[in-house]
């Protein structure tokens, strides 16, 4: 018996937007579970909240406390205890800010960094392995279909922008 998610021939897969986003969803599946398997493989293990916290504050040194629960998208007070487990871990500190002493400032540490280019390296050794695995030609394809979908994406009313915004 056919599933009824698949789609009746491959052609047809590439005219239908529902049956391409099914399959998009199975392979982003994938890359979530060898994204995440990374991130779990460092010492200290991470969390993808505290990986992602640590990430705002390497990309943004500017960030506080209040800033880095916008950029997570969080409460100030979870915010607050994500910080403090970095923090105990070696990972983060939290210093005076040069030109406001009431403020925070938060820093990733040399630790935070080193953990942060492992975590890096690993995954893009994962997704070398898995693009090796593929025929050149599939690759370039996919090179040039995650391109295109980069930039549908950017497009206002492409569903990005709630998103962009919390990057910003």
């Amino acid at each position: 018996m056919r599933d009824e998610r698949e789609p009746s021939d491959a052609a047809d897969a590439g005219r239908r937007p529902e049956a391409v986003a099914r399959q998009v969803a199975d392979a982003v599946e994938n890359l979530v579970t060898l994204w995440t398997a990374a991130a779990e493989a460092v010492s200290p293990r991470l969390s993808a909240y505290q990986l992602k916290a640590l990430r705002a504050v390497w990309h943004r040194s500017e960030l506080n406390l209040t800033a880095l629960a916008d950029t997570l998208g969080i409460a100030l007070p979870a915010a607050s205890r994500l910080c403090d487990r970095l923090e105990a871990a070696g990972l983060l500190e939290r210093m005076s800010h040069p030109r406001n002493r009431r403020e925070l400032q938060l820093r990733v540490t040399p630790h935070g960094r080193r953990v942060l280019l492992e975590v890096a390296e690993r995954r893009s050794r994962s997704l070398a392995t898995v693009l090796a695995a593929m025929p050149p030609a599939q690759r370039t394809s996919l090179e040039h279909g995650l391109h295109a979908f980069h930039e549908a994406r950017a497009r206002p009313g492409a569903g990005g922008d709630r998103h962009r915004r919390a990057q910003e």
